[in-house]
Parts: structure tokens; C-alpha cells; sequence
């Protein structure tokens, strides 16, 4: 049982890798309990049993359909309690999802943001309403339409803005931390450094010192807080949001490639196309090409 759902989660890390989208139906009789770790996709699934969702430094049960909002950010782990457990779950990438329009990441979403309530509990018929939204996709998904990845965020968005209407599950019995604060924080920050809307003044906030600084914080309890609550070192939340921006910018702008690397804190072009292509693989004018 165990090897089989290892060998189904490699197909389907492949197969998102390469669309960056995948919506697909979730039914078993066992219980199944993933592994608590940081994955690399926004995640939106409904489901009915009875759970225990551990997500980030809080548990969360659940009794009954509720629809869950995972992120790239947070860890989590999802038991089922009950023998039983069906619904649907859709899964893609940040870049699948923003297209051209940089003016907001997913995570500063209520939905998908540290110390957000990522479950929503739902009756009869806004589970009718959400099994369907997700019913036309698995439908749209195996067509050959030439907008479907337009469709696809439609229904993605429909499903967003039909939550935000709801009131979030409170049904915790942990409560986030100091260290979830921070991390919060943290990103909030970062995120306000972006989009870089003029090539002529470079980005302010560069290392995890100058955003402890800029918290009131010693860098070393920063570090250990984003390391705590996310998985990941705070050095590559910065470089994560940096690299997705040096794309952005070379996409969709006519800066010149100093320009760019000069907007985000790189003194020299070398310094810039050196950081990328360690990075990303690829030097920066390949994207242009």
C-alpha cells in the first residue's frame, strides 16, 4: 500500500511539473497519513471524513466536508481518521496561476496566508455547488480547448472568491506561536517589496539581516522562526522571490539586463547573471530569446 502511493505521488509531481495544473478525484477506504513537509504547489481540495490536519504548529479536526487551502510555505500533514474519505483536489503552481499580472502572490491571499484559516466546514449545498465547480474541471481537463488554461483559473478563482464568503473552521486545539508571527510578518515584508516598479532604485531590503532589522528582531531569531513554521531557511524565501522577479521583469519589460540586476540590489551585470544562472541553470538573456 505504502509503495503504491509513493510510485502515484512521483506520476503526479511529474505531471504537474510539466503543466503546472492537475485536478483529479480523491476516494479510498484506508487511512492514508502523508508525509509532514512542504510541498511545491498550492493545493485546494474538498473533502468529506473525519481528519486530523497538522498544518504548520496547529492541529485542526475535522467531521464532515470541509475544503482545505494548502501553500508552498507551510507544512502540512493530513490524517484520516475514518475508514472512508472521497472528494476532489486540484493542485498548480504560482507562475500557472499569476500569468502576466505580478501585482499579487497567491500567499498574501486570506486563503493561502500564515496565520490564515486554511478550512472552511460545508453544508449540503455548498458542497453540491463545490463538487461541481471541481466536476467541470476533471471534464475540461482531458479536452483539447485552446483557452483551458484560462478556464481552469476561472474555476480556480470562482472557488476562491465562493470561500471568502464563508466563515473558516475554528476548530484548533494549538494555537500559532511567536515564531509564527515573525514568519508572518517576515513574508508580508518581503512581499512588499515587490514589484519592483522602477529600474532606478534598487531593492532595499537584500539578506535576512536587513529584514530582521527592519522587524526589530535579532537575525538569528528570525532565522529560526521561518526555519520553524516553514521548512526552509530564510535566505530562500529571499532568493526564491528575487529569482521569480528577475523573470517577471525579463518577460515583461524592455529593461535592459544591467537595468534589472541593478533593480534588484546587484551592483555589476556578472553579479546578476552569475546569481541567476547558479539559480535557475540558465543565463538571463535566454528568457528573452
Amino acid at each position: 500500500m505504502n509503495n503504491q502511493t509513493e510510485t502515484q505521488n512521483c506520476d503526479f509531481t511529474s505531471d504537474l511539473k510539466m503543466k503546472g495544473f492537475k485536478v483529479y478525484p480523491i476516494n479510498g477506504d484506508f487511512s492514508k497519513v502523508p508525509v509532514y513537509s512542504r510541498r511545491d504547489f498550492y493545493k485546494i481540495c474538498i473533502n468529506t471524513s473525519k481528519s486530523i490536519i497538522q498544518y504548520a504548529d496547529r492541529g485542526i479536526e475535522t467531521d464532515g466536508t470541509i475544503l482545505f487551502f494548502g501553500n508552498p510555505i507551510i507544512p502540512y500533514s493530513w490524517e484520516t481518521v475514518s475508514e472512508k474519505y472521497e472528494g476532489y483536489a486540484c493542485v498548480f503552481t504560482e507562475e500557472f496561476f499569476k500569468t502576466k499580472d505580478r501585482s499579487e502572490t497567491l500567499h498574501e491571499s486570506p486563503l493561502f496566508k500564515i496565520g490564515g484559516t486554511p478550512i472552511f466546514t460545508l453544508n449540503a449545498e455548498q458542497k453540491v455547488f463545490i463538487d461541481s465547480l471541481f466536476q467541470k474541471m476533471i471534464q475540461e481537463y482531458e479536452t483539447d480547448y485552446a483557452f483551458k488554461d484560462d478556464l481552469m483559473r476561472s474555476y480556480v478563482n470562482l472557488i476562491i472568491h465562493e470561500s471568502m464568503k464563508m466563515q473558516p473552521s475554528e476548530n484548533f486545539f494549538k494555537h500559532k506561536n511567536a515564531s509564527s508571527r515573525i514568519t508572518s510578518l517576515f513574508l508580508e515584508l518581503l512581499e512588499r517589496q515587490f514589484p519592483i516598479e522602477t529600474k532606478n532604485q534598487p531593492l532595499a531590503l537584500k539578506t535576512p539581516q536587513d529584514y530582521a532589522q527592519s522587524l526589530s528582531v535579532h537575525v538569528n531569531h528570525l532565522n529560526r522562526s521561518v526555519k520553524e513554521i516553514t521548512g526552509r531557511p530564510t535566505t530562500a524565501h529571499i532568493t526564491d522571490r528575487v529569482i521569480n522577479e528577475a523573470k517577471a521583469l525579463l518577460q515583461h519589460t524592455d529593461w535592459s539586463i544591467s537595468d534589472i540586476g541593478y533593480s534588484l540590489g546587484f551592483e555589476y551585470p556578472s553579479y546578476f547573471n552569475n546569481y541567476f544562472k547558479r539559480l535557475t541553470g540558465t543565463v538571463p538573456k535566454s528568457l528573452r530569446m
